[in-house]
């Protein structure tokens, strides 16, 4: 009982473990039974092996054991890695460095050449840090630097679309986890593992920030013992949607050489995008007035739910493709701190949809959403089978009313929808700020209003306004910005690797 509220999560995403205290008052007030019958019950579960007793920090703790056992794994595996020869000789930064300038006709910062020395001599190392830091220049000069020394490399990130732009930052071939480590869908497990690991000298896993504590464990557990391991991620944006908070928790720990870059390079400190993320990132209220000539970044005041919606359909089907010359439906996204209310991300699909693809003869209707050619539209649970994946977003190509098909076009590749599977499929005009997480768009819509109180984070907000590569307009009200910018509260989960990687 106890153990399958843990899984399940009730108001309680992210963790899978909970002080004691906490654990009975939250499971007495969602089961409606008195406090010793729970504690019984624990106790039962406890003897079971289904949850784990522990103390994290001052507080006693109740952990599912299975995620209980997979944080240890991790902290196993790093101590592993760590202990593991370098795969490659000696390499002479003071040779290396002027080497890969001259490649690049890049001068690197004194921060970028510090981290790529570290990187050259590390089995196990981090960077992390905020846009335009300068993270992308780091990896590509190590690859490259590497590469020339015919070091074996393997490239990853969590999702399709974070992979996709580690391929076009790089030019090297990056796969998702789940492709990496060979999902077979069949024995729903990995064929990559301790018994197979990857074949590899380095590993670069990027986006790390969204990898939760299962999915670590079974990257790590493939990752041979001589081999290297750079991860690379955004410790301030959301942590993963599964459980835990591997990459702050490996941060924290103290136990890898961690580079945080927070110099913003000239040429991105033109962007008041790139300037905005950090002034939020650090708790200041962005500058929400009047933009003076070209800007990226704007702030449209709206007082209500009532004035936000008809102000944020025009942006995006009128306002903003006018002045800036985007594509309505594939270059704009609408990302919302919620799903629910007014100005979530349902209500605003259903206007948005209405406004930029109003759907003719030819529609489905099912799991009520209408489907027509030429809708945007997004996947939104794993289909191996299907090969696409929690996040990915498609075009509506074709609606076959006589076979009872939708034909949805991922990335250039044709995927083939029954109606009755169009369940995992969600208009996409609008979406959560989590689901957005490893993407990036051209340009970016973000409701921001007090209605969305109990979402309003400065990690959302930061994580939101990072993926707009060319404008980010924010719609609101500039108490609900102040509000999200001040509140740190949703940190911190209850997990144990930081203690165990110390």
């Amino acid at each position: 009982m106890i153990g399958q509220m843990l899984k399940e999560g009730y108001g309680i995403e992210g963790h899978f473990g909970l002080p004691r205290a906490e654990l009975i008052g939250l499971a007495g007030k969602l089961l409606e039974v008195p406090a010793p019958l729970i504690d019984s019950a624990l106790q039962e579960e406890l003897a079971e092996e289904t949850v784990t007793a522990d103390r994290v920090r001052d507080a006693d703790c109740t952990f599912l054991t299975g995620l209980y056992l997979a944080e240890r794994g991790i902290a196993e595996h790093v101590r592993r890695i760590r202990a593991g020869a370098l795969p490659w000789p000696e390499i002479d930064a003071d040779k290396a460095l002027p080497w890969i300038e001259q490649k690049t006709g890049f001068t690197l910062a004194a921060s970028q050449a510090e981290a790529i020395r570290l990187a050259l001599r590390s089995k196990l190392m981090v960077i992390t840090g905020g846009p335009g830091v300068g993270k992308t220049t780091i990896v590509n000069s190590i690859l490259r630097i590497l590469a020339a020394k015919a070091v074996k490399l393997l490239l990853c990130a969590p999702t399709g679309r974070a992979a996709k732009r580690m391929t076009e930052a790089t030019g090297m071939e990056a796969k998702t986890i789940h492709r990496l480590l060979e999902f077979d869908p069949k024995a729903f497990g990995f064929k990559r593992n301790d018994e197979n690991p990857l074949d590899c000298d380095l590993l670069v896993v990027d986006e790390s920030s969204m990898v939760d504590v299962l999915l670590m464990q079974s990257l790590l557990k493939a990752v041979p013992s001589n081999a290297t391991l750079l991860i690379v991620g955004d410790i301030d944006q959301l942590p993963s949607v599964g459980p835990g908070q591997v990459l702050a928790d490996i941060i924290g720990s103290g136990a890898v050489p961690v580079v945080r870059l927070t110099e913003v390079f000239r040429q991105a400190a033109q962007s008041k995008i790139i300037t905005m993320a950090h002034a939020i990132n650090a708790g200041h209220l962005p500058d929400l007035g009047k933009s003076d000539g070209e800007a990226d970044f704007y702030f449209v005041p709206a007082a209500d739910p009532e004035q936000a919606v008809p102000r944020i359909v025009e942006l995006v089907a009128k306002r903003i493709p006018q002045r800036f010359g985007f594509d309505p439906i594939k270059d704009i996204q609408v990302l919302c701190p919620m799903n629910r209310g007014g100005v979530g991300a349902r209500s605003l699909n259903v206007e948005l949809q209405a406004a930029l693809n109003p759907a003719g003869d030819k529609k489905v209707e099912r799991f009520g959403w209408v489907f027509a050619p030429g809708d945007k539209v997004m996947q939104i649970e794993n289909d191996y089978d299907k090969d696409v994946y929690n996040g990915d977003i498609g075009m509506i190509e074709d609606v076959d009313l006589d076979d009872g098909e939708v034909a949805v076009d991922f990335d250039g590749r044709t995927v083939t929808f029954l109606f009755g599977e169009l369940d995992t499929l969600v208009p996409a005009y609008a979406a959560t700020i989590h689901k957005s997480q490893g993407s990036e768009y051209p340009a970016v819509v973000i409701p921001v209003m007090t209605q969305h109180y109990a979402m309003l984070q400065r990690n959302l907000i930061y994580t939101g306004v990072t993926r707009g590569k060319k404008l980010v307009v924010l719609v609101g009200q500039k108490k609900a910005v102040a509000i999200a910018v001040k509140n740190v509260s949703g940190r911190q989960r209850w997990s144990k690797l930081d203690e165990w990687l110390a």
